[in-house]
């Protein structure tokens, strides 16, 4: 049964919020608490942003980028692993505003020919799906950009990861909660090869670059691994502090392919929370409560359903977010992970106030629940559900 509804008891219980926020901590006192952090983890390196008002408040780094000590700076090239699929839904919400996608039509609408006779490994080898795979189950015809961008496409997060290496729908679109990278790949194949007529067909590479980076000033972030980031850039460090080289990643991948710095990403993260570049329509769709989340932890991606005494009321997937309702009212969160990434973007509406974090250590995520903490106060993240269970994350 679809759950895509806004619950009106869950919004009628949000707490009334102070007129006057809480001052964000001065930044003596925010690079203290940092320092603290870093040494409690034993991260090499961090970056932190802080939103206030809309507006960029504070970017600052901390450590090192590399296995030299080179400083990690302001302008470094990180890794923004699945914050790229924030970047994505708020991509495909602009060519939502501009007719060129609807979010409950089906993708299968969007192109020129049934999606299981499209040879993906010919048009770009292993950066779509397989699929013909699809062939004996018919309900890819009815998976939409909703289904993709709330996680409920029925895939497992990439197809690799199944058992026999095949792409398969578990579960009837829309039905519930699952995390999925296999399911944005779906959305992106049909904007880079859907329909010329309906304004798609269209590098997804291209079309952000044009649509998002470069009207926001974001000069040092792309989709696809640039030679001209190599001379500031981050290597990542894993749970053991061993160094690992910055993947250079040569196919654009909404699911997270997208490199950034801390500078460059808080401009998204400002416009994000302020409403820049989509109609206010869109911008609501984007942080409503779309699908009731039902699990404990975000992963593994089919993890078995809470009975519904024990689910968190106020959790649902938002479009390319998470959201949730706290101390502070609505808010929303993505994460981003892999084995020497830690990344983490937190969003009030009240106050339109955020915190990204981006790190080149894994080791850092530990301590990002009480980094966002001490600049927000009690926001009512749920971080219990984001981190109780890293198995599968990206």
């Amino acid at each position: 049964m679809l759950r895509y509804a806004v619950v009106l008891s869950a919004l009628l219980s949000v707490p009334a919020i102070a007129a006057t926020p809480r001052p964000i901590p001065a930044p003596l006192a925010i690079d203290a608490r940092i320092a603290e952090a870093m040494t409690a983890t034993h991260a090499k390196g961090l970056a932190i942003a802080i939103v206030d008002d809309g507006k960029v408040a504070y970017v600052k780094s901390y450590g090192v980028r590399n296995a030299a000590d080179d400083p990690l700076q302001t302008d470094t090239v990180m890794y923004g692993a699945s914050l790229t699929k924030t970047v994505f839904a708020y991509t495909v919400m602009q060519l939502v505003d501009q007719g060129k996608l609807k979010l409950d039509t089906p993708i299968a609408d969007d192109l020129d020919k049934p999606l299981v006779e499209y040879d993906t490994e010919a048009i770009h080898p292993k950066k779509y799906g397989p699929y013909k795979d699809l062939a004996s189950d018919s309900r890819w015809k009815v998976i939409t950009p909703r289904h993709v961008m709330t996680h409920s496409t029925g895939f497992a997060n990439f197809w690799w990861l199944e058992p026999d290496e095949k792409l398969r729908i578990h579960f009837d679109p829309g039905s519930r909660y699952a995390y999925s990278g296999e399911g944005q790949i779906l959305l992106q194949f049909a904007i880079d090869n859907g329909k010329t007529s309906q304004g798609l067909g269209v590098d997804l590479g291209k079309l952000t670059q044009e649509q998002v980076f470069t009207p926001l000033g974001m000069t040092r972030t792309s989709l696809m691994w640039r030679a001209d980031f190599r001379p500031n850039l981050a290597d990542g460090f894993n749970d053991k502090g061993e160094v690992g080289e910055h993947d250079e990643r040569s196919k654009v991948r909404a699911a997270g392919s997208m490199d950034t710095t801390i500078s460059d990403l808080s401009k998204f993260a400002a416009a994000l929370v302020s409403g820049q570049g989509l109609s206010p329509a869109s911008r609501a769709e984007m942080v409503r409560p779309q699908l009731k989340i039902t699990t404990a932890h975000q992963f593994p991606s089919f993890a078995p359903e809470l009975p519904v005494a024990q689910q968190r009321k106020d959790l649902y997937a938002g479009l390319g977010v998470i959201v949730f309702d706290g101390p502070q009212g609505h808010g929303f969160l993505k994460g981003g992970h892999d084995g020497q990434t830690a990344n983490t973007l937190i969003c009030i509406e009240a106050h339109r106030r955020c915190v990204l974090i981006l790190s080149n250590d894994v080791r850092s995520e530990a301590a990002f629940a009480d980094i966002v903490q001490f600049i927000l106060g009690d926001t009512g993240v749920p971080y219990d559900w984001e981190y109780g269970d890293q198995a599968g994350k990206s």
